[in-house]
């Protein structure tokens, strides 16, 4: 199985932070960002990690090369400047990804769930596989919902994780452009052809200032009760 880390957004609500550095390189307890993913990915002994970039992104590529030193091939997908939104750098990444599901994550989020325990195969009949959690205090609503049938529907009361296994088929007949996955997944949702399970450990998406200093805080508790 292959996996792919979303990495090319700008990251304006964390700057200046951003201003020299690529959000998902913004260290958190000390290491990047992006980093707690590609380690998770390495133990799972994906086949290979197809990394996106557009904003200052020879940064990955100067902090993680080819992958060497976790033992997992990295390839990167260069986007135009301003990147492609989200299904945009997905799609022009599938030639690096093959034929099958693969794992999809977002490089700005921090989670402690364990990524072998997601399915390495999407159930008979659909495109999708995502990972909800309760949606957090900063947000007016939720994403998703999830019947008791293990299917997510288009509005309900989690959120989104970005965590996902995605069938290239999702993007069939669809090119290359700035296109966000979230309108692509409620139409596939429409049809039935997305599956989802709810994660309640630890989970954050680190898009402010804010954000980053709340889940710097948790895991300075967790290190000071060790």
């Amino acid at each position: 199985m292959q996996a792919m880390i979303l990495a090319a957004g700008r990251g304006e609500r964390l700057r200046p932070l951003t201003d020299q550095t690529p959000k998902p390189l913004i260290p958190v307890a000390g290491k990047p960002l992006i980093q707690y993913h590609i380690e998770k990915l390495a133990r799972l002994r994906v086949e290979g990690l197809v990394i996106n970039h557009a904003w200052l992104g020879e940064q990955f590529e100067k902090a993680f090369a080819q992958g060497e030193q976790f033992g997992l091939p990295i390839v990167y997908s260069a986007e135009p400047e301003g990147g492609l939104e989200t299904a945009g750098g997905i799609i022009h990444a599938l030639p690096l990804l093959g034929e099958e599901a693969f794992l999809v994550i977002n490089g700005d989020v921090y989670t402690e769930m364990d990524f072998a325990s997601l399915p390495t195969q999407l159930a008979p009949g659909c495109l999708a596989h995502l990972v909800l959690v309760p949606t957090p205090a900063f947000k007016s609503k939720g994403d998703f919902g999830l019947s008791q049938q293990g299917k997510v529907e288009p509005q309900g009361d989690w959120t989104f994780a970005g965590i996902s296994l995605i069938h290239p088929d999702l993007f069939k007949n669809r090119s290359t452009q700035r296109l966000a996955l979230a309108p692509i997944l409620r139409e596939a949702m429409q049809a039935g052809l997305v599956s989802g399970e709810v994660y309640q450990g630890l989970w954050s998406d680190v898009g402010t200032l804010e954000r980053l200093e709340q889940i710097e805080s948790v895991l300075a508790k967790r290190e000071v009760g060790r």
